[in-house]
């Protein structure tokens, strides 16, 4: 009996248990998952990176292999996703069969991202494979998202402003590149349920508007995706235009991640069950901040900081578990309250961690008044529907 006191207050089995508790969030979390289907070179890469912010070498180190012909892109980490990309790779090869794609991917999807370049009339076993995927799930909806539209006019500027927000009949497109999107059109009826055309470019290459297109496919997947999945997609677009540096865009991703895990937790109808995982969650997303800005952050250092923000903290943690007693009502007031406070607890750390990169320590006021002015922020945002 002993001995099992003893492993039931280790360290180590704490640390199992949180995990455990981690992987029941994380698979409650409304994380939205967008199948990416097509050839390679179709544009799959820029529309990651596009819906992102990410750079190449981080999408592919972040890629993890999930079938013979497939792999997983968990953004912006597996701890803490908040967008997951299902990529395609096989559909070039002769032996390529949906059924094992299928299998690992039907249930967790959420949209199908369809890529073909505009110009690309090669499109028999994608379509073959497509309707195989259809039949799967006739109601899941499947974007098709046109790309390389520049083939088409070589050397010349896209039309401005963007032509197809109606449909891709438009006049306004050149005659040769609406001839081609007409004929993907009649191919890929009854295939998919929109049609975006884009053009997502290097600022390098030329173009006037690298991201040609991106902010209608980005409106069309928030229109299709279910309701419950749509915060996150808006919560990164809405608070990155406010982003002052290169260190600000990398960490914002992750602070939203590890708030939506916190709503998560915050949202189970049980009181004090996330009184146990909040801490960990708040925790753990500390410490990876701390090393996307090089800080190394000591056990000591960590206890100063939570100090200097928590005044407060544990009381509000007593009031929403107290909240949780009120059906529905407490959920909902609970998933807010444990967003908000990680939200800002994160915005707080990024606040300190900048002002040390520009030789200034922000003095105890500084860090509580700025910590409070994004939780007041952050918890009407995700009380909002």
């Amino acid at each position: 009996m002993l001995e099992k006191v003893k492993h039931w207050f280790s360290g180590q089995h704490r640390h199992a248990e949180f995990q455990d508790h981690l992987e029941t969030l994380r698979k409650k979390s409304p994380v939205p998952v967008f199948w990416l289907f097509g050839k390679t070179q179709s544009g799959k890469t820029s529309i990651i990176r596009f819906l992102t912010g990410a750079e190449d070498a981080e999408i592919g180190e972040g890629f993890r292999p999930c079938t013979r012909f497939s792999r997983q892109y968990q953004y912006p980490a597996a701890d803490a996703p908040l967008l997951t990309f299902l990529d395609t790779r096989g559909l070039d090869e002769p032996g390529y069969d949906p059924a094992e794609d299928l299998a690992q991917f039907d249930q967790q999807a959420h949209v199908i991202v369809v890529t073909v370049k505009a110009l690309d009339h090669a499109r028999e076993n994608l379509l073959k494979q497509l309707a195989v995927i259809r039949r799967a799930q006739p109601a899941r909806p499947v974007v098709l998202a046109l790309t390389c539209l520049h083939e088409a006019y070589p050397q010349e500027q896209h039309v401005q402003p963007y032509p197809f927000v109606s449909g891709i009949e438009s006049l306004q497109a050149p005659e040769d590149l609406r001839r081609c999107l007409l004929e993907q059109q009649r191919c890929f009826a009854g295939l998919a349920d929109a049609i975006v055309p884009i053009d997502l470019t290097r600022p390098e290459e030329g173009f006037s508007d690298p991201s040609y297109g991106g902010d209608r496919l980005k409106q069309v997947l928030l229109d299709v995706l279910p309701k419950a999945y749509r915060q996150t997609l808006l919560t990164l677009d809405v608070v990155r235009r406010e982003l002052p540096d290169r260190f600000a865009r990398r960490a914002l991703p992750f602070i939203i991640g590890y708030s939506s895990l916190a709503a998560t937790a915050g949202a189970i109808p049980v009181p004090w069950v996330d009184l146990l995982v909040l801490p960990g969650i708040q925790t753990q997303m500390i410490f990876h901040l701390a090393q996307l800005y090089g800080q190394p952050l000591s056990g000591k250092r960590f206890l100063e900081l939570s100090g200097t923000l928590g005044l407060g903290l544990v009381v509000r943690q007593v009031v929403r578990e107290a909240a949780k007693v009120i059906p529905v009502i407490g959920s909902v007031a609970g998933a807010a309250l444990a967003a908000g406070s990680t939200y800002a607890l994160g915005k707080a750390f990024c606040f300190y961690y900048s002002a040390v990169h520009q030789g200034h320590v922000p003095t105890p006021d500084e860090l509580r008044r700025y910590y409070h002015e994004q939780l007041r922020a952050a918890e009407q945002f995700w009380k909002s529907p």
